[in-house]
């Protein structure tokens, strides 16, 4: 599947170079390690994970087959993977996430300044957790529970769930797919629960299965007809 606005920021990640100069921590093949309460101006690798340790310091964190996790109060820069997931513990923080194949998982209270891009993988956003710009990916759900999204949410084939207390400023926007796609029959299914509010239009340029609690809080509705939801019809 071809998705062009996509393609600009997440080919970038496959111009890794491991480094061992400059305050940087870098290999081609193993993980990384930043100890917990240490700073790195760059983690790199090609095979292998990166951690990054309680309360740690890193500028940026990139991997072509791995994950990276940023520990609790950890902060960083940018975060890219290419075939691995993101993981953000309690109160970290990061600029952004990118991944190519992996999810991007943000736990209680953590935040993402500008925002959290994955090709085929879900974004989870835990309670708490906020993303300062927009959530998007093209294969995955996207879920958040009583957390707040500042620039929007885009998908072309995920379910969507806007759990109760969360907050999307920026709208919503489901794309139609770009190319082939073998789960192109398959309406997404978007949820805004109750409690929750979603700000901006609701933008659908496919079907969907759209599902909005009596009590949400939503903009215009375009593409789509919203049916109603409740906790006892999941």
């Amino acid at each position: 599947m071809r998705i062009a606005p996509l393609l600009p920021i997440v080919l970038g990640t496959l111009l890794l170079a491991a480094c061992d100069i400059g305050g940087a921590l870098g290999k081609v093949n193993g993980s990384v390690t930043v100890q917990a309460g240490t700073h790195a101006d760059h983690a790199s690798t090609v095979n292998g994970s990166i951690e990054i340790g309680h309360d740690a310091t890193v500028g940026n964190a990139k991997t072509v087959n791995g994950s990276i996790t940023l520990g609790a109060k950890a902060t960083a820069q940018e975060l890219k993977a290419v075939n691995g997931a993101i993981t953000l513990n309690d109160h970290a923080s990061a600029g952004s996430a990118t991944s190519v194949n992996g999810d991007i998982r943000l736990a209680a209270a953590a935040a993402l300044a500008q925002g959290a891009t994955s090709v085929n993988g879900s974004v989870t956003l835990a309670n708490g957790s906020h993303v300062g710009g927009a959530v998007t990916n093209v294969n995955g759900a996207i879920a958040l529970d009583h957390a707040n999204v500042d620039g929007g949410i885009t998908t072309a084939n995920g379910d969507v769930t806007v759990g109760t207390g969360s907050v999307v400023r920026g709208g919503l926007h489901v794309v139609k797919p770009q190319g082939i796609s073998f789960g192109e029959n398959r309406k997404p299914r978007i949820v805004i629960e109750s409690g929750a509010t979603v700000e901006g239009t609701l933008q659908f340029d496919r079907p969907v299965d759209l599902r909005v609690a009596a009590d949400a809080k939503i903009g215009p509705v375009v593409g789509a007809t919203a049916q109603p939801w409740s906790s006892s019809a999941q």
